[in-house]
């Protein structure tokens, strides 16, 4: 060690990576700019593989869910709570207390709400009251009008709402949100990178982890995301799912020490 330093190492928390999973009817699907939908396989046989990669966590979103006035079918949520070796989130057409309590009985950790979260705020602070705020995670779903800021959008990215993305984010928090999933509806299956200056600019207003989601295409992005767009989690679909420059279906992801590597858990500096 040089004289008059101090060499110091420190063990770093690398953040968890997410797989997330579309769910239409009984498959998975893949979005683009959340169209296009294209059939990816079995959800099941994916919570298999990603018990064999390790993964972190997995988020099971049903996209037919909320226009379809129903929740995620119970039996499915069992079957996975069954077969997964992690844990588990499921969104999709949630907004009543006993919806959630029917989702978390069948087996997943966690809740992912959208569109009742703008519709009706106080089902979050209720909710969170009811099962503890680490169970509830709002999902925003972010796109920018013309001549405005970007705003929360709901219904599958079908309807926007007055919320700023950022004000909705502080609301969320202050309503008992665990945690927040921000997704640029923009950046959805385009693997050309996470949105950082929406991600940075709500993991600045809140105190709770904020999950990035919409774009990541490569190990960069995450490395990208988390060490500028300070997110404390990085949720990816297509990332996961695809394969080479025509993007063949693989469910793929990264092993545990190419995450050690990447995100470097040692830092070593001196002063």
């Amino acid at each position: 060690t040089p004289v008059g330093k101090l060499c110091v190492i420190i063990n770093m928390f690398r953040p968890r990576i997410i797989p997330i999973l579309l769910l239409k009817g009984k498959g998975l699907v893949k979005s683009i700019k959340f169209a296009n939908h294209r059939y990816i396989g079995d959800p099941i046989n994916a919570v298999r593989i990603f018990n064999d990669l390790k993964a972190d966590e997995l988020i099971f979103l049903d996209i037919e869910a909320g226009c379809q006035n129903r929740i995620t079918p119970l039996d499915f949520i069992s079957t996975v709570g069954e077969e997964a070796n992690m844990p588990f989130a499921v969104g999709g057409g949630i907004s009543k207390l006993n919806e959630i309590q029917q989702i978390v009985a069948a087996g997943a950790e966690k809740v992912v709400i959208n569109s009742a979260a703008a519709l009706q705020p106080n089902l979050i602070k209720s909710a969170a009251d009811a099962f503890g705020s680490s169970t509830i995670t709002v999902c925003i779903d972010v796109k920018k009008k013309i001549l405005s800021k970007k705003r929360t959008w709901i219904s599958n990215g079908r309807k926007a709402t007055d919320y700023d993305a950022v004000d909705f984010a502080k609301m969320m928090e202050d309503n008992g949100a665990g945690e927040l999933i921000i997704q640029s509806i923009d950046r959805d299956g385009t693997m050309q990178g996470y949105d950082i200056d929406l991600i940075k600019a709500v993991a600045r207003v809140v105190a709770i982890p904020v999950v990035a989601l919409g774009g990541a295409g490569t190990m960069s992005h995450l490395t990208q995301c988390y060490y500028e767009g300070n997110a404390s989690s990085l949720a990816a679909g297509s990332m996961f799912v695809y394969h080479g420059n025509r993007n063949a279906i693989l469910v793929n992801y990264p092993s545990r020490e190419e995450l050690a590597k990447v995100f470097e858990n040692e830092h070593t500096y001196s002063e």
